[in-house]
């Protein structure tokens, strides 16, 4: 005798329905059930009201007539819960907003998105984001022709270039090898996401201070700073931190700590990074010991002052936050146009970022000129004196 059949529980249109119409409002409104505000126990937020409130909407969209009030809430939770046996969900918690998979962002979001992947791509050089890119822009090629070719418009785009290369499939194309630590970045970045710790090696010591050889440290982050990829990371030995340029390390990469100290420390250790290079003005972070002295607060700061003449003098007010512990730009005298004659531009900053402050008022030349401290009035000085008598040649 033949079993009898079972009926699907959604084999009714009804239902059925339903449940569509709950995949369709997690596809066009993800994040949906999502609070901005953090709800305390007196102020319970129920997330799947707005779920059932959008499932409403897109059911009237589409003139499908439901009863008053359906679905309730309950029933939309059993509903999730299907989504999750199918794996259309994920078999987790979704306190922040329901989404399907991965596709957590609506459709202004992911033209957001592209365009910085497409920017790093371009001009940072990143490999990863060129290969996003590079798939994206196939997949996504439908959308742009509806979109009448506003997605791939590059509305945004970080134009600072890399200056050397970054990319191990374009060395190849390119016939222009490099021996860098770009071979072996996918290990540099699971080692920083495990907290694990890596012996890598240095070739390049442009200043003369020896500073080449192996090294265990542990990566902390990657960042694109003005020209270049550089590395946050903290010494094994001493926990001294760093900011070191990607291509002077060669492509020799090892584990040497597999389990890993976990991400707790290595946020820590990257928080003190920032702390730092918020303080000073570039990237050096300053040897062990002022390091030391500079979290502590027993460090002494130089009060720094530079004056900028009339031809930059817009230039300079233009910047009110170049700095966030700059002072306010003090305004000197005014002609008898009322053009101010000169600026004023004072910070405190460690001596660690002396030399690189220096950079940044050395592209304004001869209309500006250091005040204080002493020791880099001096630096100026000679500086400009080695100028003039290189051209007096």
């Amino acid at each position: 005798m033949a079993k009898k059949p079972t009926p699907h529980p959604y084999a009714d249109r009804l239902t059925f329905d339903r449940i569509m119409l709950l995949i369709a409002t997690l596809v066009n409104h993800p994040g949906i059930g999502h609070s901005d505000t953090e709800t305390s126990d007196s102020k319970y937020h129920d997330a799947l009201l707005e779920v059932q409130s959008q499932l409403q909407k897109i059911a009237a969209e589409f003139n499908i007539e439901f009863p008053e009030n359906y679905p309730a809430t309950p029933t939309i939770r059993k509903d999730l819960e299907t989504l999750r046996h199918y794996g259309i969900l994920d078999k987790r918690m979704y306190r922040f907003g329901y989404y399907l998979g991965t596709g957590a962002m609506n459709r202004e979001e992911l033209l957001f998105a592209f365009q910085a992947i497409a920017s790093q791509a371009k001009y940072q050089g990143n490999p990863q984001a060129r290969r996003i890119y590079e798939k994206l822009t196939k997949l996504l090629r439908g959308l742009d022709i509806e979109l009448k070719g506003q997605l791939f418009y590059p509305v945004r785009e970080h134009l600072n270039r890399a200056i050397i290369y970054t990319d191990p499939v374009e060395m190849v194309d390119r016939q222009e090898y490099r021996n860098t630590l770009f071979h072996k970045l996918d290990m540099v970045e699971t080692a920083i996401v495990k907290g694990q710790a890596i012996e890598v090696y240095r070739d390049r010591d442009y200043y003369g201070k020896g500073n080449v050889g192996f090294r265990r440290i542990w990566p902390l982050q990657l960042i694109y700073h003005d020209i270049a990829w550089y590395l946050i990371c903290e010494n094994c030995e001493n926990g001294h931190l760093k900011v070191e340029r990607v291509n002077r390390f060669t492509d020799y990469c090892e584990i040497i700590d597999p389990e890993g100290r976990g991400l707790a420390l290595q946020e820590q250790s990257l928080k003190i990074a920032h702390k730092l290079l918020k303080n000073g003005w570039g990237l050096l972070l300053g040897n062990p010991e002022q390091q030391q002295a500079e979290l502590q607060g027993t460090l002494k700061l130089q009060k720094v002052k530079v004056r900028f003449f009339e031809k930059v003098v817009g230039f300079i007010l233009e910047g009110d936050r170049r700095h966030p512990r700059q002072k306010k730009i003090k305004e000197g005298p005014r002609d008898s146009f009322g053009n101010l004659l000169y600026v004023d531009y004072q910070i405190d900053l460690p001596d660690r970022s002396l030399k690189e402050f220096s950079l940044w008022v050395n592209k304004y030349m001869e209309n500006a000129q250091v005040l204080s401290p002493p020791s880099l009035v001096e630096k100026h000085r000679q500086a400009a004196k080695d100028l003039c008598d290189r051209y007096n040649l």
